[in-house]
């Protein structure tokens, strides 16, 4: 696969969308580890840690897009970025190439969901 070529529901972003998504990752995962760390320090009741799910499922959002190379906002838009402009875009005009990147942006979003799920249940079961 050519790294800098919009293909439609596999990739449609470029190194520096990439590098903006894994740090919205590590920002995610660094306030996930801080949350679970201050729970535990004090030893709040076990309902508090639900509010790791977010930054889980945050942070999972920004690794699995930086992985995958798709932004799933992107994908529900329609757009596409490789330019060296974080948030330029150009339009997805084939509906067919719309349809793969929506179905990939879907699957993005319920793969952090459950990662935030079972990061959130651990939390809670530890």
């Amino acid at each position: 696969m050519n790294e800098n070529k919009y293909v439609p529901g596999v990739c449609n972003i470029g190194e520096v969308e990439i590098g903006h998504r894994l740090r919205v990752g590590w920002i995610g995962l660094a306030v996930t580890i801080v949350l679970w760390a201050l729970f535990d320090y004090f030893g709040v009741a076990w309902g508090w840690k639900l509010v790791l799910f977010f930054p889980a499922s945050f942070g999972a959002t920004g690794f699995l897009q930086g992985w995958m190379r798709f932004c799933a906002g992107f994908g529900l838009k329609g757009v596409f970025n490789f330019s060296a402009k974080a948030g330029a875009t150009d339009t997805v005009s084939q509906a067919e190439f719309r349809a793969k990147d929506r179905a990939k942006a879907i699957s993005i979003f319920i793969y952090s969901v459950l990662i935030g799920v079972i990061v959130t249940a651990i939390a809670c079961l530890i």
